[in-house]
């Protein structure tokens, strides 16, 4: 299911150094917040998944 809305990490603070993430049809999107026009990397579900195990497991 796409999402079109972003959602902001909740580890970001108030520091402005952010990650924004949305589910897409295949996986999820991330982009950085403060470049956001730049570029969004979009992860398949299996490399979504894997990086998101990787960050709990720090």
């Amino acid at each position: 299911m796409m999402n079109k809305h972003w959602k902001k990490s909740t580890y970001s603070g108030g520091s402005g150094s952010c990650v924004e993430a949305r589910a897409a049809a295949q996986g999820a999107a991330v982009r950085d917040t403060q470049n956001r026009e730049l570029a969004e990397l979009s992860l398949p579900n299996a490399e979504w998944s894997a990086l998101l195990h990787a960050l709990r497991t720090r």
